[in-house]
Formats: C-alpha cells, sequence, structure tokens
C-alpha cells in the first residue's frame, strides 16, 4: 500500500535528534525520500543510518539555518540527487534561558538568528525550489512560546512570534506558486531540548532540582503528560502530506491543550 508521502522529496532541518529525527523515520516510512539536515553531520548520518535500516531512503545534509550560504549548498545537494523539493520542514532552533533583565545582545541575536532568520531564510531558499517544479509545502516549527511570552524566554518567545507571522507572510507571499506554509507550535516534547532548557533553569534559578522545571510547564497540559516526539509526528505528516493541500498560513496547536486560542 502506498504511503501518504510516496514518492515525496523532503528536507527536514534540526533532524539530527528531537522532532526533526522522529518526523524523518516516519516520513521515510510514509515513502518519502528524506533530507536530514543538522549542525551535526555526525547525527545527521546516523538518522540516515536508522531509516535505511527499515529499507527507507535518506540524504544526510550538513548547514547551520542561519548562513544562506551553508542553506544554499544542502539544498542544492538535495534537489541534485532527489531531483526536486516538495517539501521542507523548518524545523531547527534553540533557546538558552535568562531572567528579562539579563538578556544580552548575543543571547538575542543567537535566538533570533537561528529560530527566526533561519525560518526566512529556509522559506525563500525551500521556494525558490519549488517554484519551477510547480509548488510544494512548507512547515514551520513554532511553539506555545509562540502565542505567549515567558520570562525567562523572552528572545525564545520573540523568535516564535517571528515564526507565525513568516508563516502568514509566506502563505500569502507563495500562493500564487502553488506554495502553501503552515507552522506547528507544541509545548513541552521530551526531546534534548527540554532537557538542556530543564538544566538551564536551574543554573539560573528559576528551580533547583533536574525534572522539576519541566514538571512545572508540564502541570497545565489537559493531556496530563509531556509530549513525546512520536505525538507531534501525526500532525507532521497531515501537513506534508496532500490531505492539507487546503490550509494554508495556519499555526496548529499541539500541546496536549497548554494554550487555548
Amino acid at each position: 500500500m502506498a504511503g501518504r508521502v510516496t514518492g515525496k522529496c523532503v528536507v527536514i532541518t534540526g533532524a539530527g535528534s528531537g522532532m526533526g529525527r522522529a518526523f524523518a523515520l516516519a516520513l521515510a516510512r510514509e515513502g518519502a525520500f528524506v533530507g536530514i539536515l543538522d549542525l551535526d553531520p555526525a547525527k545527521a548520518q546516523a538518522v540516515v543510518g536508522e531509516v535505511e535500516a527499515e529499507s527507507g531512503r535518506a540524504l544526510a545534509l550538513a548547514a547551520d539555518v542561519s548562513k544562506r550560504d551553508e542553506v544554499v549548498s544542502a539544498l542544492d545537494a538535495f534537489v541534485e540527487q532527489a531531483g526536486r523539493l516538495d517539501v521542507l520542514f523548518n524545523n531547527a532552533g534553540f533557546n538558552k534561558p535568562m531572567h528579562l533583565l539579563d538578556v544580552t545582545d548575543d543571547n538575542w541575536h543567537a535566538i533570533m538568528d537561528v529560530n527566526a532568520l533561519g525560518t526566512l531564510i529556509g522559506i525563500q531558499e525551500g521556494a525558490r525550489r519549488m517554484i519551477p517544479t510547480g509548488g510544494g509545502k512548507i512547515i514551520n516549527t513554532s511553539s506555545i512560546a509562540g502565542r505567549q511570552g515567558y520570562p525567562s524566554f523572552a528572545p525564545y518567545c520573540a523568535s516564535k512570534f517571528a515564526v507565525n507571522a513568516l508563516t502568514q507572510a509566506a502563505a500569502r507571499g507563495l500562493a500564487e506558486y502553488n506554495i502553501t506554509c503552515n507552522a506547528f507550535a507544541p509545548g513541552v516534547v521530551s526531546t534534548p531540548l527540554w532537557i538542556t532548557l530543564d538544566q538551564d533553569l536551574m543554573d539560573i534559578g528559576d528551580s533547583q532540582e533536574p525534572g522539576q522545571a519541566t514538571a512545572e510547564f508540564s502541570a497545565g497540559i489537559l493531556r496530563g503528560r509531556a509530549a513525546q516526539p512520536e505525538d507531534i509526528v501525526g500532525t507532521a505528516l497531515y501537513l506534508a502530506s496532500s490531505d492539507s493541500d487546503y490550509l494554508t498560513g495556519q499555526v496548529i496547536m499541539i500541546d496536549g491543550g497548554m494554550v487555548l486560542i
């Protein structure tokens, strides 16, 4: 039986771990040829190995998403091998918590460069490779932090609000090219990012013991627990497949009921 994305050529940034890795494995199982793009080439290659172990097809790509020349080179390498780019997940991102009054210019620029500028670059360079082949889908990773501000996450929140704005701008700006642009917004997800966040929040005094910050953030989740990456996979598959062809400019909350809008 054909999968939901059989024959699709998909690139996922930040796919060396966490949600990106889970998406890559799921999309490959559903028939896509997947570009595993990560800042760490070894992590990207390890995920390719996992995909190939299940008889899927994947290609390891390395780039810093905030560096346009690196993104261009990676996407060109993928298109040369795959023949086209149908779907791009702008998923790479990071956070480094600081108290609001302690946020430095360097902290702001580091987070905004990866999460916001990286998404803009991905949208632009992805679209440039989709337009000649008749269109495609761009999918951005937002966050509950793109819906409300948290005092120890100010630059991160700003970057994810920016992702939401870029998603709407791209949906409007790329509609004439048959390119849709949507985003999904997770809450607390058990990934390396949240493990690091938990430690960072201890370091700045927002929590006192391992797991406390994650537990406190998770306390308001209506589904009763933090997400696993696999909990987000269904939404990712929907956005990458033809099931979402009529959807554009939207941010889908997939947070277990943390933020109700």
